[in-house]
C-alpha cells in the first residue's frame, strides 16, 4: 500500500470518527432534571407583598437512635429581587426552613407562612396561600383575617364591612367586594351587589360547629353542599320590596375557626319597571356564577 493510500485511508477514518461524534452530539437527548419540587405555592403578604416557595424533597432521612430524624427537604424561595435556598429544620409544628446561622426563617404552617428574619417578623407578615387561578388577576388577603381570595379586577373593598340584618346584637362582621358599577350599567342589576368573607368567632358559637344558619335568619332552611371537594353549610333567601328583589346565599365552612362564610347579595330591580329599551334585563344566575368562581379560590390560613 502506497503512503498517498495510507494517508487517504487515515483522512477517511478521521471523517467517519467525526461524523459519528457529530451525530451523537447533535442528536442525543438534553439530560432530564433529577429533581423536581413536590409542590409549589404562592404567598400574599401583608402589603401585597408576594412569595413563591418551592418544596423538594430530599433523601430518606436516617434514622438516630433516640433522636428524632433530621429533614433533608428544602424550599427555594423568590420574593421582592431576592431569591434563596434554605434547608428544613427539625420542627415539631409545621415545615420549617432556615439558612446556615438561622438568620432567615421561613415557616409553613396550614396554609400560612412565617417569615423571620433574626428571629423577628419584620418585612413579611400575614402571608397566606394564594388560589393558582391566575385568570383574576386581583390578589386580596387579610393576615388579621387569615384569609386570601382571588377576584377579576375593579371589585370595590370594604374592610370596615359589618352585616347588620340580623339585629344590632348580631353583626357579622367582615370584608365585602361591590362588584363594579360598569356590570351593573345599563341593566337592572344593583350596583350595591356583591360578595362578602364574613366570620362569627368560636367564643361566640360557645365552640359549636360552624354553620350557615348563624349567619341567616333562624327560620331559613339549612343543607349541606361539597363542591370542588370543599364541604358547606348551605343557606339562601330572597325578599322583594318596592320594586326591588334580593337574594342571599350564605356558604359557611363547617370546620372553620373562626366560623367563616361567604356570602351573596345579589339585587335587582324589577324590569318590567323600567321603559321599554332603556336596560337590558340582568340574568342573576351570571353573578351567582362568577361568584362561584371566586368562593372557589378563598383559602384560610388554618
Amino acid at each position: 500500500m502506497s503512503k498517498f493510500t495510507k494517508i487517504i485511508e487515515i483522512l477517511c477514518i478521521i471523517i467517519v470518527a467525526g461524523a459519528v461524534i457529530f451525530l451523537v452530539l447533535h442528536y442525543r437527548k438534553a439530560p432530564e432534571a433529577t429533581e423536581q419540587p413536590i409542590a409549589t405555592a404562592l404567598y400574599s403578604c401583608n402589603g401585597n407583598k408576594i412569595i413563591t416557595a418551592e418544596y423538594y424533597q430530599g433523601d430518606s432521612p436516617k434514622a438516630v437512635e433516640g433522636q428524632p430524624p433530621v429533614p433533608t427537604g428544602s424550599v427555594k424561595l423568590a420574593f421582592g429581587d431576592k431569591n434563596m435556598t434554605l434547608a428544613q429544620t427539625i420542627s415539631a409544628d409545621g415545615a420549617r426552613y432556615a439558612n446556615t446561622d438561622e438568620s432567615f426563617v421561613f415557616w409553613s404552617k396550614g396554609n400560612g407562612a412565617m417569615v423571620l428574619e433574626n428571629g423577628e417578623e419584620k418585612n413579611y407578615k400575614g402571608c397566606i396561600i394564594v388560589s393558582d387561578d391566575y385568570a383574576l388577576p386581583q390578589i386580596y388577603s387579610n393576615g388579621a383575617r387569615g384569609f386570601s381570595i382571588r377576584l377579576p379586577g375593579a371589585f370595590a373593598v370594604d374592610e370596615s364591612y359589618k352585616y347588620t340584618e340580623l339585629g344590632p346584637a348580631k353583626n357579622i362582621s367582615g370584608v365585602k367586594f361591590t362588584i363594579p358599577l360598569d356590570m351593573a350599567t345599563g341593566t337592572n342589576l344593583g350596583s350595591d351587589s356583591y360578595i362578602s368573607v364574613e366570620q362569627i368567632p368560636q367564643s361566640i358559637l360557645l365552640n359549636k360547629e360552624c354553620a350557615a344558619s348563624f349567619f341567616v335568619d333562624p327560620e331559613t332552611p339549612v343543607s349541606k353542599f361539597t363542591d370542588n371537594g370543599t364541604d358547606y353549610s348551605v343557606a339562601s333567601s330572597t325578599g322583594a320590596g318596592a320594586g326591588n328583589r334580593y337574594e342571599e346565599m350564605v356558604y359557611a365552612l363547617p370546620w372553620s375557626n373562626p366560623c367563616t362564610a361567604i356570602r351573596y347579595f345579589i339585587h335587582t330591580s324589577v324590569f318590567s319597571n323600567y321603559p321599554a329599551g332603556t336596560v337590558k334585563e340582568f340574568n342573576p344566575q351570571n353573578l351567582v356564577s362568577t361568584f362561584d368562581i371566586l368562593r372557589r379560590t378563598l383559602i384560610l390560613a388554618q
